[in-house]
This record gives C-alpha cells, structure tokens and sequence, in this order.
C-alpha cells in the first residue's frame, strides 16, 4: 500500500504541477489575446478603419494567441508540438495555395480598407471599368456604372493596377475642344466664350479659366477651353458650355467647320 501511495504522491507531484503550469500558460494567453484584440481594435478604429475589416483583424489576432497559447500548454505536458505545428502548416500551405487567387483578393482588399485610396461614394476609373463606389468589401469593390450597371470587381485587380479616383479631389477642370474656321476672328471667339464663362457662377474665378489656340487643324483652327469647377458640377457645365458656346458662335458669325477635302481634277488637253 505504501508503495502505491508513493507513485500517487509521485504522479500528483509530477503532473499536478504541469497542470498547474498548463492552466497558468492557458489563462495568462487568453488574458493576452483579449489584451491584444482590444488594442489592435482601438488603434484601428482611432485610423477610421472599416468596421468589417476591425472585427475581422483583431478576431484573427485572438485566435492565433489562443492557438499559440494551446500549443505552448502542450508542450508543458512534454506534449511533441513540433509535428503538431509541421501538420498545421502544411494544411495552411495546401489552403493557401488552392485559395491564392481570393487570398490575394482578400490581402487587396484589406489593404484598400486600410489605406483607403477610395471610399464609398467616389468615382473611380480601375480595372477597366468606370462607376461610384456602392460597397467596399473584404474580396471585391461594388461600383455603378453611370447607366446603372452594378458591377463587382476583385480586389486583386483594382489594388495591382491604376487607380484613377476621378471624385478624390474637390475641384476638376473641364478640357474642351473647340473648332472654329480659318476664316473666323480668333480673338472674337476668345471673347465670345470668356463672356459666357463670366456669367455661369459654377465656374471657379481661381484658377482662372484658360482659352488658347491648341492646333491649326486639317480644317480648323482648335482652341481649348478649361474652366475649374466642383466636382459635382463636371458634366452640367460641360454640356451646358458645349451649347452655349455652339449657340454664341452662330449669333457672332463664327463658323464651326466640318471635315471637308479639296479635289482636283486633272485635266486631259489631249
């Protein structure tokens, strides 16, 4: 009896005291994790980062220390974890490599949440595609094209090109061509559109709209206007300029040319 109440002794001493450890390893990284994910989701959350991309990064963290934690317990037991943690990684590595294409969107995505080179709301020239950003999410960007078309972009595409944030600024000039004939007053025409600019009060007086003489043509003479403007305002004075302009020009007989060619023909005296 004796001999069996030594190796109680023995194996309560032995192992008690692992368990002990085990259970201190346990609650001191479960302390850790949540310590963790509280700090990383205020320092997130302090950056205006998305709250999709809050919870799901600082959720991420409390997990790989609570598995951390799980395997540094084992070891306690005298538990082999280097085989344990090969058999994670290889399962990690053949996850990945099935998944890279929405690893990559997801990475992208992340990265777009977090440097934001667009939010929702803006107008966006990527990937081949033009329209408002709708949603911003984890693997791909939602945008609406401007007839309405809803479109869904993966991240990897948008974040490994250009991006072209056509709504980032809150000022954009207007570029426009306009033709007039070699025959017409140039400065009359210069006149004619600054009179018309100075009446529309959705033209910005700085920077000051530009007019020049930008090419002698095939069969005109092109001057280029560029007013400042909202960004909102864009296309409303595009359009309403183009009208304006055509409208004044034919009021003050300046001519806007069409494409035309000279022919002549070669006579045969003979």
């Amino acid at each position: 009896m004796q001999g069996a109440g030594d190796q109680v002794v023995m194996f309560i001493t032995t192992y008690g005291i692992k368990v002990v450890g085990a259970i201190i390893i346990l609650v001191i990284g479960r302390l850790a994790a949540g310590t963790g994910r509280g700090i990383l989701k205020r320092t997130l959350e302090k950056r205006d980062v998305d709250p999709s991309v809050v919870s799901f990064v600082s959720s991420l963290t409390y997990v790989l220390i609570l598995a951390f934690t799980v395997v540094a317990a084992l070891a306690k037991f005298g538990i082999q974890t280097a085989s344990f943690v090969a058999v994670l990684g290889a399962a990690g590595l053949a996850v990945g490599l099935a998944l890279q294409g929405s690893l990559a969107n997801f990475a992208a995505g992340v990265l777009i949440l977090v440097l934001r080179p667009y939010r929702v709301g803006d107008v966006i020239d990527s990937a081949g595609v033009v329209g408002a950003v709708k949603e911003i999410q984890l693997f791909t960007t939602v945008l609406r094209t401007a007839d309405n078309i809803k479109i869904m972009v993966p991240n990897g595409k948008i974040f490994g090109g250009v991006i072209k944030n056509i709504t980032g600024y809150d000022t954009r000039r207007v570029d426009m061509v306009m033709g007039i004939g070699y025959s017409s007053d140039i400065q009359k025409a210069f006149d004619v559109m600054t009179e018309i600019m100075k009446t529309d009060a959705r033209i910005l007086p700085d920077p000051a709209p530009q007019i020049a003489v930008s090419e002698l043509a095939d069969s005109s003479v092109n001057l280029v206007v560029r007013p400042w403007v909202k960004k909102e305002d864009y296309w409303n004075v595009k359009f309403d300029l183009t009208r304006k302009f055509k409208e004044a020009f034919d009021k003050n007989g300046i001519d806007i040319p069409y494409p035309q060619h000279v022919v002549h023909m070669a006579r045969d005296d003979a």
